[in-house]
């Protein structure tokens, strides 16, 4: 089942999003066995984005190749262990998870590669920069030297009305569009999951997170357990 839901989303996107740029699927990978893992990327899957520090570190040996993006929130006591590992971080959301990235990676002698997290939909339970302050949020951030900004990153939030959320699209797109006018590193506008991507792929993501789409409903535990995200 896995490698047959690669193949055929690849060849979805094979003609790229609504602006005709080529399109990076990531295998969102949480909760999945580092086996249904190493299925997907047989089958050809290039990315795999983790959301939890602990699996990411857990899986990392075992994985059998893939770019390592972390996608999930992202603590600052946890910063240590990504460093040296991770490809691409997608969720830069505030100015403290940088200094502390800053600070490790100096360290290391390493530099990050991220994206700046957007609220797009200005939601109490997300994280992120406001739509408003991204601008200025890219403008603190380029000046951290072993931080390296590669693009943006967005969820949408869940809603029936298509309009709304195709203006939230659009207007990320817009805003990505006039950084990356000034900035060669600009590359990756990263939204769209399971159930938005082809929409997100029309407004101009040229990157998806997606998870069912690839390995099917997570196994959640009966009580407690957590939502799936992508």
């Amino acid at each position: 089942m896995i490698a047959e839901n690669v193949q055929r989303l690849l060849a979805q996107i094979a003609g790229g999003n609504g602006m005709g740029e080529p399109v990076t699927l990531v295998a969102a990978t949480k909760t999945r066995t580092s086996e249904e893992i190493n299925e997907a990327i047989a089958a050809g899957i290039t990315d795999i984005g983790e959301n939890k520090v602990q699996e990411f570190t857990q899986k990392f040996d075992a994985v059998q190749g893939g770019r390592r993006h972390f996608i999930g929130h992202l603590q600052t006591n946890k910063v240590k262990y990504l460093i040296g590992k991770a490809d691409l971080i997608q969720s830069l959301d505030r100015y403290e998870l940088a200094d502390e990235l800053q600070k490790r990676a100096e360290k290391a002698g390493w530099t990050a590669n991220c994206l700046i997290e957007v609220n797009i939909g200005s939601e109490l339970s997300k994280s992120g920069f406001s739509r408003k302050d991204v601008r200025a949020a890219y403008e603190k951030l380029r000046t951290y030297p072993n931080i390296r900004l590669c693009g943006l990153m967005a969820m949408l939030p869940i809603s029936e009305d298509l309009a709304y959320l195709r203006s939230l699209c659009l207007s990320m797109r817009e805003i990505y569009d006039t950084i990356k006018a000034d900035d060669t590193n600009f590359r990756f506008l990263s939204m769209g999951m399971s159930g938005d991507w082809e929409l997100c792929l029309e407004c101009g993501s040229n990157m998806i997170r997606l998870g069912t789409a690839i390995f099917g409903p997570r196994n959640l535990p009966a009580a407690g357990g957590e939502k799936e995200g992508a």
